[in-house]
Parts: C-alpha cells; structure tokens; sequence
C-alpha cells in the first residue's frame, strides 16, 4: 500500500537542546552507553540550507544516541533563522521532529503539502537530504524526511 509519507517506520527523534555537551553527558549517563561524537551541520554554501523558502546561514550541532530502530538526535541550534531555534525559543528543550527515510523527495513534500504539511526548512547532507514539514497543529510535531543517495 503506497501513502503519502511514503514509510510506516520512524528512524529518528529530534529534540532540541541549549547545551548539547550537557545533553550528551545526560542522555549518555541514563542509557548507560559512552557519549557520541558532537559533530556541526556543514555551512550554507555546502549544505544549501533554506529556511521558509530563504537560504539561511543556520547550522546546528548534532549528537546521535542508536537505539535500535530509532536514533535519538540532539540539536543545539547555531545562528537564526531555522526551524530548530523556532522550537528551542518557544518551548524550550523539547521534542523538535519525527523522521522518516523516504524516497522522491521533492514528490513526497509535494504530496504531503496537499494534506496540510508546510515545508518550513529543507538541506543537504553528506549523502543526502532533509526537509521539516510542520505537522504541529494536526499531529503534534514536525516531520522530517530524510533521502539518503
């Protein structure tokens, strides 16, 4: 059965952090398991970072706990405007996204946009790419689409 989020399983829980060193050290200590690397998201001439349709200069620090299916990521926003600073000024420390691995990109933001969920921010990785679409009044967080090559 095809659907528009195009996958059933999320791989991956974003929250959001001020102090990602403290968070590591937090996270590390309650699962019992040794602190992973704290790595910067690449800047925008690499990344093409676009916030709300504008390129941004936004990066974030990231940290990534494997739990088995899902991945527990810890975002400590860099500079504004993105998504991820939205969420940290808002609500504080709190969950930021759900995230899927898909294929077709650009079709599944498209799809999805015609059920009510907006593409806010969207970039490039090593080996792929991300997009955040806001599912926050209908379900209760953003989802983030992953497509790695």
């Amino acid at each position: 059965m095809t659907h528009p989020l195009g996958s059933t399983t999320p791989t991956q829980i974003g929250l959001v952090v001020p102090d990602i060193e403290a968070a590591v050290h937090a996270w590390a200590t309650i699962l019992g398991v040794p602190a992973p690397n704290i790595l910067i998201t690449d800047t925008v001439d690499l990344a093409h970072t676009e916030y709300n349709g504008q390129s941004t200069p936004a990066q974030a620090k990231l940290a990534f706990f494997p739990m088995g299916q899902i991945t527990l990521e810890l975002i400590q926003p860099l500079g504004e405007p993105s998504t991820w600073n939205d969420q940290l000024v808002q609500h504080g420390p709190s969950l930021h996204h759900i995230a899927f691995e898909i294929k077709g990109m650009a079709a599944r933001t498209a799809e999805l946009a015609e059920h009510g969920l907006k593409l806010v921010q969207r970039g490039d990785y090593t080996g792929g790419r991300y997009a955040y679409l806001d599912g926050q009044e209908k379900f209760g967080a953003v989802f983030e689409l992953l497509e790695n090559d």
